[in-house]
This record gives structure tokens, C-alpha cells and sequence, in this order.
């Protein structure tokens, strides 16, 4: 079969190599189509964190039942794939939270990835997407990194929030706290992705802080309070610090992006806030289940996230040119 290998940053190879072997406890599945994340994007300029190489991507997948005793599957069944491989005994684990398992292992950042034709996958990391289409399925998992950051945040009616960054975490945040109807502000840059909430979520503020004072805009946003809970889906150090500080007193602060910088704090500005600060990784068995069934309840479209696809032949080619599309570029898929 063939395979797409980050050798090293900047280089995609494809190879051909043996397909995948049954084994007890896992299932061969034909990969089907594949979201391109910023994970690999970040690999493949070299600035991701825990990442090694060579590597082959691929974490956001939507497959097909091909082969094995995968309780509740058969042959031909559409699903997707939980990615991130845990213990299941250390303590977080134990209290639930696989996602941030002491060992944790991620598919295509851990450990080869779903880049492939057919791929052996553990059989409880596979979770059932009946009704769902290509696309909806290979939306799920940035979707449940969202799901899973707001339920983390224990939003409440009270609370005034500020998202940073409209890329596809940011959107899929803001996707779950307009279903909440809380008071929502977006901090994004490039007008693309402006318009597209604008248009999707036209109950959310949008500022850009490359054209307006983000504390000033903020204030009047907030009636003088700022946001009690920010989180941020950039990554940016230099957003992250900016943002820190519009923290309002008793808030709480989440970060979602991620980036290979040391953060830093004053500690009498967060120490007088009594401010929390909070990280949301990854995304639960829980987290998936509850977006397959907002995407079969047809209450978040994916349709116009989707703003790229590219063809899994010409990937190792086609994949430096996304770099040019930041202007226009939400989701980029990669089909087969």
C-alpha cells in the first residue's frame, strides 16, 4: 500500500509498503479521507511539539471497516478514530481523563498516523459514525478538541467570553458557546475567517486586534468588566501574553493552542485577578460521542469549514502549497 512519511520538516515522501497485519485486539480499516490539522502543518515546518521524525501523519481520519472482531462493527461500516492511545491505568486515566493520559501516545504525532490506505488501529479507538458523511467524519475530532475545552471551562450564565483565533479549533470553540448562548467575542485577524462567523454565528463580536486597541474594543464589548473566561486557539505566544492580560478579576484563562515557548506571568497581575489558568487537551471518548450526534442533529454544518481538498497521490507535492492559502484557508481536506 502506499504511505505519506514526514522524513523530516519540510519533506513528504510517499512509499510503498506492506499492508497492515491482523492482530488480536485490533482491526484493519480503509482509510477514507483525512483532515488536515495544524499539528501537521506544525510537523511539517518543524515547530511541533512531542513530534518526532520520520513520521507519518494523520489524525483526523474518517475510515472504513474493513477487517476483525471489533465488537458492534462489520465489514463496510463508516467510523472514526479516536487518536490518542492511552494507558488506562495511570491516574488520569482512572479518573476518566484518557485524554491526558501519563503515557499518552497520538496517532501521527506519538506514532505513525493515518496518512495511508489501511491502517491496524486498536480496537477501542474505534467509534461508530452511522449516518455521518466523509466530511462530517473527518471533522469530528477538531470538533471534539472544542467540545471538550468548553465543558472543561464550565461556562456559566454569567460569564463573558473571548475566543483567540478563528482557525478551525477557534471556530469549532465557538461553534459549542453559541449553543450555550453566551456572550461571545472572537479576536481574529484574517477577514476570511471574520466573514465566516459573521455569517454562521452572527451572534458573536468580532474584532480584529491588528486594527483596533483589543483591550479598548474589549471594554465596551463587556460593559467594563472584560472577559471572565478566555480561551486561546492560536498557539501564539505573543497572542497568549496580549490576551492574558484582558483577563477580567475571578477569571479563567484556557489554552487550547499549543506552542513550544515558556508562557510568562506576572505573578502580582494574576495573583490580584485570583485568576485560574487552565489547559484543555485532546478530547474524550464522551467528547466524540456528543459531536457525532450535534453532526447528526444537522446543528453544525461543516460544509463551508472546508475551504481546500487535495488528492492523496499528489499529497507529498500539494501539501507546502497550504502554506500559501493562510488568507483563505480553514479546513483543508485530503481525499482518496
Amino acid at each position: 500500500m502506499k504511505s505519506v512519511v514526514c522524513i523530516r520538516p519540510g519533506e513528504l515522501q510517499m512509499h510503498h509498503v506492506d499492508d497492515p497485519m491482523l492482530v488480536p485486539g485490533s482491526s484493519i480499516v480503509k482509510i477514507k479521507q483525512i483532515g488536515i490539522c495544524g499539528t501537521d502543518l506544525h510537523a511539517f515546518k518543524g515547530v511541533q511539539p512531542y513530534f518526532t521524525y520520520p513520521r507519518v501523519l494523520g489524525h483526523e481520519l474518517a475510515a472504513e471497516y474493513v477487517e476483525g472482531n471489533a465488537k458492534g462493527f462489520s465489514k463496510g461500516d463508516l467510523l472514526t478514530i479516536l487518536p490518542y492511545n492511552y494507558c488506562g491505568n495511570c491516574f488520569a486515566c482512572r479518573q476518566g481523563k484518557t485524554n491526558c493520559c501519563s503515557s499518552l501516545s497520538v496517532l501521527g504525532v506519538h506514532e505513525d498516523g493515518g496518512m495511508c490506505e489501511y491502517f491496524s488501529v486498536p480496537d477501542h479507538l474505534l467509534i461508530k459514525t452511522n449516518g455521518l458523511t466523509l466530511d462530517q467524519i473527518a471533522m469530528v475530532e477538531p470538533l471534539a478538541i472544542g467540545a471538550h475545552a468548553v465543558r472543561r471551562a464550565n461556562i456559566q450564565a454569567h460569564d463573558q467570553v473571548l475566543v483567540m483565533g478563528a482557525g478551525p479549533i477557534g471556530i469549532g470553540l465557538l461553534h459549542f458557546l453559541s449553543m450555550l448562548h453566551t456572550k461571545t467575542i472572537v479576536a481574529e485577524t484574517i477577514l476570511f475567517r471574520t466573514e465566516y462567523c459573521r455569517k454562521h454565528m452572527p451572534g458573536i463580536v468580532c474584532i480584529d486586534p491588528a486594527k483596533e486597541n483589543i483591550e479598548n474594543a474589549l471594554l465596551s464589548h463587556t460593559n467594563g468588566d472584560m472577559p471572565s473566561v478566555i480561551f486561546d486557539a492560536t498557539g501564539n505566544l505573543s497572542a497568549i501574553h496580549g490576551s492574558m492580560q484582558c483577563l477580567s478579576h475571578a477569571g479563567k484563562y484556557v489554552l487550547v493552542g499549543l506552542q513550544q515557548g515558556d508562557i510568562l506571568v506576572s505573578h502580582p497581575q494574576f495573583h490580584k485577578r485570583e485568576a485560574t489558568l487552565m489547559s484543555s487537551r485532546n478530547a474524550t471518548t464522551d467528547d466524540f460521542n456528543n459531536v457525532i450526534e450535534i453532526l447528526r442533529g444537522g446543528h453544525i454544518s461543516v460544509d463551508e469549514m472546508i475551504t481546500h481538498r487535495l488528492k492523496f497521490e499528489n499529497i507529498h507535492q500539494d501539501f507546502p502549497l497550504l502554506f500559501n492559502q493562510k488568507n483563505n484557508l480553514i479546513k483543508a481536506m485530503l481525499g482518496f
